[in-house]
């Protein structure tokens, strides 16, 4: 469904009224069509089909080593707050005869983190769809992200850090392949 960023700069700009600003001043003048413009980028992977970002860039590669990507970078939205969180995602599988594009994995990241999201589930959603599309034999996922919904107000803990993994497949079954995935991504012991 379509975003109608019409009607969403509209609740903005009341939005601003509420707050005691006015909407009519130099620097707000633009700012709900700013706002709205950022909201439907910022959410767009709910509307976007994960087959559509994969794109056929799926290769059969006869190995059964493992495969990882690390420190790609992850901007979400949290769904309690609609405050940011950021950090970095690191992704490992074995594959069982298909591997990704290089890119697709970062690609599937931003899919899944460009939506309001928690991080426990982003990072269920991002294994499930690694291990669903390519048949993996296994399939590790680490994020680790600060959320400004806990630096900026509540408790306000400026340092504090969320770590979430998700272990499907071998990556569960055997506690080798899990740290192996630990050690190359540098988190041994974390």
């Amino acid at each position: 469904m379509p975003v109608n960023t019409n009607k969403i700069a509209t609740l903005v700009r009341e939005l601003l009224i509420e707050l005691g600003e006015d909407p009519e001043r130099e620097g707000l003048i633009k700012t709900p069509h700013r706002v709205a413009a950022a909201l439907e980028f910022l959410t767009s992977g709910a509307r976007t089909d994960p087959v559509t970002v994969i794109n056929d860039a799926i290769f059969t590669q006869e190995t059964n080593s493992m495969v990882i990507v690390k420190n790609i970078e992850v901007y979400s939205l949290c769904e309690h707050h609609m405050l940011p969180f950021f950090g970095r995602c690191h992704i490992g599988y074995i594959p069982s005869g298909k591997v990704f594009g290089l890119s697709k994995l970062a690609r599937l990241v931003d899919l899944y983190a460009r939506r309001l999201q928690i991080q426990e589930r982003l990072t269920e959603q991002i294994s499930q769809v690694v291990m669903d599309s390519i048949g993996a034999q296994g399939v590790g996922v680490m994020i680790e992200a600060k959320h400004l919904c806990m630096m900026m107000r509540g408790v306000e803990k400026q340092n504090s850090e969320m770590i979430t993994s998700s272990v499907v497949g071998s990556f569960r079954n055997s506690a080798a392949t899990r740290e192996e995935f630990l050690a190359l991504i540098g988190n041994r012991g974390t």
